[in-house]
């Protein structure tokens, strides 16, 4: 596990808020390197995947891309990161329930920006 988590994880993660698939088989594909990981350690190879993970203290990389998605984007709207949020989003300044940061997909004419809109 410690060489998965620091040779083979970094690489399917990295920069995965840019090229995070949609794509059931190309999700499936990305999956399968730590399905076969997991799999290759003896003593719970004959567990299901989802147990394999629970023992190994593991979640799904697509759990994990969500989870990195979030995170950019508390970045971006507070300023942590060095891009500008207008790009991106749209913050309801109207007075409406809850908090008055709400966000609004900008609304796109292409297909192409239409797959990748947050």
């Amino acid at each position: 596990m410690p060489l998965y988590k620091s040779l083979v994880r970094p690489h399917l993660e990295y920069c995965c808020q840019v090229w995070s698939p949609y794509l059931s088989k190309d999700i499936n594909l990305i999956e399968g390197v730590q399905r076969r990981a997991t799999k290759l350690i003896k003593d719970i190879k004959h567990l299901s995947y989802d147990e394999r993970l629970k023992n190994l203290g593991l979640s799904r990389l697509t759990t994990r891309r969500v989870r990195n998605d979030l995170i950019q984007t508390f970045q971006i709207i507070n300023g942590l990161d060095k891009v500008d949020k207008s790009l991106f989003f749209e913050i309801d300044s109207g007075v409406r329930r809850g908090h008055s940061s709400k966000l609004f997909k900008k609304c796109s004419r292409l297909d192409i920006r239409k797959e990748i809109c947050i």
